[in-house]
């Protein structure tokens, strides 16, 4: 597909004959509940409008296992190619993985192109990449999730037959093509090692401030990048789209007891293709240096449960599962019935919130405050001509209380460790 705003199919000569049509399709296995596939399948249709395909047509088929090849039943299959060509579809897409020869199969039934969720979110991804940074994790991410799928690129240059003299032309470029596609991604992996040098001296000069850093995680499209702006000023890009953003954003935070810096990364989502999150870790890695992590939730979505543990799932592969973590339950605007956030509020400990009104800001402020570490409450006994002293503990740690002397001030102040040492001088040791 295209990286304009919408994808195009052409009629071989390269002109367009306007937006693709998919047929989506799902298999419900025997352990899973129907309303759970028919909620994935409704967001891999979201996420094809998202890459600006039009549904036309959608399959659910109920097996005790998919078959080796063609992932789907046969007998579906030639359903689904009889529903494409009445629909004129021009586009088959599967909400699981399949295998490159289950692709090459299908295609060959159906006559159409034929992907999967993992080729249509690396599809949108590469419509959605800003910086050069999010061009290369992107690009990584398609190679990789190619280079297994080249073989039958050039079948109708093989050779029939098999044995010395049959390596037809059609081989030679395969293998051709797969040495280019192991250099670039080795190029791309040094390029990205690299941008993860760079974060890492930008994590470093962040810690050196003294100011805590608190990261925004969440599903897709759950209002992080809406609140990093409610909360910081800012006018980053936030729109009711999936994955609007992909490269991380960092915004100082003054609106609550303690300033800090809050960041802002991919969303996620079911489903994830692996080959994003390992392209994506220079990125994510920004949450292995958060002090806090607030998990962004939708409220309002009706598989919220699941959306929650899918960002789990992520968080334990990537190690961050265990930091100290906020529940804000966003979009409480949109919600008619107090009694179900009320519900999902106790069950799971979060605040409501909504990032567009900013109901419920103060309270995750206060949230966060309290799960923010500290060095502990010291006592200091600053001149009065030391000023800049002094204004240091109000901006960067939080003062539980002042009494003014009349050559000092002193203070009872919780300051970040990386503070507390500068300002040593001025301790009152109990």
């Amino acid at each position: 597909m295209s990286r304009s705003r919408k994808s195009y199919a052409t009629n071989g000569h390269g002109t367009r004959r306007g937006p693709e049509k998919a047929v989506i399709a799902a298999v419900r296995l025997p352990k899973q509940r129907r309303w759970e596939v028919e909620e994935s399948l409704e967001e891999l249709a979201g996420l094809a409008m998202a890459a600006g395909a039009t549904v036309v047509h959608r399959v659910i088929q109920e097996r005790g296992s998919p078959t080796p090849s063609l992932y789907f039943g046969s007998g579906k299959v030639e359903e689904i190619a009889e529903a494409a060509k009445a629909a004129g579809g021009n586009l088959f897409i599967s909400d699981d993985p399949l295998s490159p020869i289950q692709e090459r199969n299908i295609s060959e039934t159906l006559g159409i192109k034929v992907i999967d969720r993992t080729a249509l979110i690396l599809d949108i991804f590469a419509q959605r990449a800003r910086t050069a940074e999010g061009k290369l994790q992107v690009e990584l991410a398609q190679l990789t999730y190619l280079l297994p799928r080249l073989v039958g690129q050039w079948s109708h240059l093989e050779r029939l037959g098999g044995g010395i003299g049959t390596r037809g032309p059609g081989e030679t470029q395969l293998e051709s093509d797969r040495r280019v596609i192991r250099r670039r991604v080795m190029q791309l992996t040094r390029d990205l090692e690299h941008v993860q040098s760079h974060r890492r001296l930008q994590r470093t000069g962040r810690r050196r401030s003294g100011v805590p850093i608190v990261a925004l995680v969440g599903y897709t499209n759950a209002g992080k990048t809406t609140l990093l702006n409610r909360l910081s000023g800012s006018r980053l890009t936030a729109a009711d789209k999936l994955f609007v953003t992909l490269d991380p954003a960092a915004r100082l935070v003054e609106q609550g007891p303690r300033p800090f810096i809050l960041t802002d990364t991919v969303g996620f989502i079911r489903k994830l293709p692996h080959e994003l999150v390992a392209a994506f870790r220079a990125t994510l890695e920004e949450l292995q240096d958060a002090d806090v992590i607030v998990h962004v939730v939708d409220a309002t979505h009706a598989a919220v449960e699941e959306q929650m543990e899918a960002v789990e799932r992520i968080l334990v592969e990537l190690e961050v599962l265990h930091r100290p973590t906020v529940l804000a339950l966003n979009k409480i605007d949109r919600m008619d019935h107090a009694p179900a956030l009320d519900a999902l509020a106790a069950r799971r400990e979060g605040v409501g919130i909504s990032a567009v009104t900013g109901q419920g800001l103060p309270d995750l402020l206060k949230a966060i405050d309290r799960v923010l570490p500290v060095s502990g409450a010291i006592t200091l006994r600053i001149p009065h001509n030391d000023g800049a002293a002094l204004a240091l503990c109000y901006e960067r740690g939080r003062v539980l209380g002042r009494v003014d002397e009349p050559q000092h001030v002193v203070v009872d102040v919780e300051l970040p460790p990386a503070w507390a040492g500068p300002l040593a001088g001025y301790r009152v040791l109990n």
